[in-house]
């Protein structure tokens, strides 16, 4: 199945983080922490303004994000837990140096 989200929505994957701390300790699931990086798999059409227009997302599928701890909605799709999200839910998108 495939799921285009619409308008200013984007369809995010989470980013699983380590189980280990900087010091070694593995960190069992249950006590772990939702991560709040994903890897964007889809994008709506963009944003409509007031005057009708159109204006396109600044994300893009394969981009990696920030988001914030309690945004989106989550839906699971073929087995898989994804994250709906308006686009200002988005903190910023992760590049490499």
């Amino acid at each position: 199945m495939k799921l285009k989200p619409l308008h200013d929505r984007v369809l995010v994957e989470r980013v699983e983080q380590d189980e280990k701390t900087a010091g070694g300790i593995i960190i069992p699931d249950t006590a772990q922490e939702k991560p709040m990086e994903g890897k964007v798999i889809a994008v709506g059409s963009g944003a409509r303004g007031e005057d009708g227009k159109i204006t396109p997302l600044d994300v893009k599928a394969g981009d990696k994000v920030l988001f914030g701890k309690w945004s989106g909605t989550e839906v699971t799709i073929d087995g898989k837990e994804l994250i709906i999200m308006k686009e200002s839910d988005i903190m910023g998108i992760i590049t490499k140096k």
